[in-house]
């Protein structure tokens, strides 16, 4: 297992060199916000609106129920061990380069949700499908690039970050008395036979499981957060003070760039809210709408829950308390980020606070199970160019329940440098093909734009906007 860790350490540490996943990241996010005049800002309050409309056939996936199969994959335990992990490594400054991720990122994530609803495919059943895979193929003519990026997702997915998941769901339970050697072991059976029950059960189950469990949790974990500010008022002025201090200590960042607040908020921005490594889009092509810019606005809106508030309300829990981060912080440079969070909140609620954390980190870990096995199925069917069997569709969700328990034992070092690593391929494959055809969705964007000034509620044809390839739904 060292020896795998290293291979995997290593690449993740070029990777996150700042010319590669960095730079990319900075130079798209900042492109799309300049060419879409700031969409963020624009049409935040239209992003709002049309996460309500209704799909356009009766039996179809809604915007509501494609924002949440894509925030049950952002909004996980990445929402509480990612942020309590960055501060622990990179200090208070790593929250604000997470929230400048997310807001630049906001625009990547509606030009390649927008790109997935244009190119998406019609199943036989009427219903639609797509991702990063099919706009590369269709409009990149470049299917090899596809295949390489459904691997990517599945590996991810499956692999990384539901291995992740699992093994941060695991270490929250290390703070109570009855955690010994081989809790992993039990908490990991449980976690893949409910996973497993969910998974064969089919699409619908997973969209209507999501559908319930996400918004509940957010809602919950937002108020508790409040709470828990409300209790530490005084704080909060040191608070924002620390953050943002650290946040410009650009000598301490490019000093040790690697090591820095910068990264940290980078990496566990991008781990968190996703935007440009091409997974939401997945999802958001299942949407039936009327047209493709409205599941792009709802993507860039499923970013802001994620990181700006999510995230925020982890990150104020910890930060407004008086508990040192560093103490959380081992000599190997690893970080005890459950025991730091619950910590943290255990000194305002008391003993509630490592109970509430606990539960959280259940609901979160498992709608992001079942959110990142969404995208996986869909990848596996591109990869083989055909439907996969039912015999081999069943062998699939086997096999990625028992990583499932492989990943609540094994070790915090592998398992987040795995996931580092797959992030960091995804978003060297899909930001320059969206880069490339990014002048598509803004086209769209117009287009869009257009209709809602002639009081019309916008509906997409691919000739609108001179669109020549063939579309399954807007020709």
């Amino acid at each position: 297992m060292d020896a795998i860790d290293s291979v995997v350490l290593a690449i993740s540490n070029v990777l996150y060199k700042p010319f590669i996943v960095p730079l990319l990241l900075l130079v798209a996010g900042i492109y799309f916000s300049v060419r879409t005049g700031w969409l963020q800002l624009r049409l935040f309050k239209e992003s709002v609106s049309v996460v309500m409309e209704k799909p356009v056939n009766e039996d179809g996936v809604s915007s509501f129920g494609a924002l949440m199969v894509s925030t049950a994959s952002r909004v996980g335990t990445g929402n509480i061990i990612g942020v309590s992990t960055a501060i622990i490594c990179g200090g208070a400054g790593a929250i604000f380069w997470m929230w400048i991720t997310a807001f630049i990122g906001g625009a990547t994530a509606f030009i390649e949700s927008t790109l997935a609803q244009i190119y998406k495919k019609k199943d036989e059943d009427g219903s639609c499908y797509g991702g990063p895979s099919f706009y590369m193929r269709d409009a990149l003519n470049a299917k090899w690039l596809g295949v390489i990026f459904s691997i990517l997702i599945v590996f991810t997915y499956a692999v990384g970050y539901n291995m992740l998941a699992a093994y941060n769901l695991q270490s929250t339970f290390a703070a109570f008395k009855f955690y010994n050697t081989k809790t992993p072991y039990i908490i990991g059976i449980i976690l893949a036979i409910l996973f497993g029950s969910i998974v064969l059960g089919g699409a619908k189950r997973l969209i209507n499981a999501t559908g319930v469990l996400v918004p509940v949790m957010g809602v919950i974990y937002v108020v508790i957060s409040i709470i828990v500010l409300l209790m530490n008022i005084k704080n909060i002025p040191s608070m924002f003070g620390m953050i943002f201090k650290s946040a410009f200590d650009f000598k301490a960042i490019f000093g040790g760039f690697a090591g820095s607040c910068l990264m940290f908020g980078l990496k566990r921005g991008l781990y968190s809210n996703e935007a440009g490594m091409g997974s939401a889009p997945n999802a958001a092509a299942k949407a039936e709408i009327s047209h493709p810019a409205k599941q792009g606005l709802v993507q860039m809106l499923s970013v802001f829950i994620d990181t700006l508030l999510i995230c925020s309300a982890t990150a104020f829990m910890c930060l407004s308390s008086n508990i040192e981060p560093l103490k959380f912080l081992a000599e190997d440079g690893s970080a005890d980020a459950a025991g730091y969070v619950q910590n943290s909140i255990g000194s305002t609620l008391g003993a509630f606070g490592p109970i509430f954390i606990a539960v959280s980190m259940s609901l979160f870990a498992f709608t992001t199970l079942i959110g990142n096995y969404s995208y996986c199925e869909g990848n596996m069917a591109f990869i083989l160019g055909r439907d996969m069997s039912k015999t081999g569709t069943i062998i699939f969700r086997i096999l990625a329940t028992v990583l499932i328990f492989l990943g609540s034992v094994a070790s915090a070092g592998l398992v987040w440098d795995l996931a580092d690593m797959c992030q960091g391929l995804m978003v060297i494959t899909n930001v320059p093909s969206i880069l490339i055809l990014g002048g598509i969705a803004i086209k769209c964007l117009m287009d869009y734009e257009r209709q809602k000034r002639e009081g019309l509620n916008p509906v997409f044809h691919a000739k609108d906007i001179g669109l020549k390839q063939k579309t399954d739904f807007w020709n």
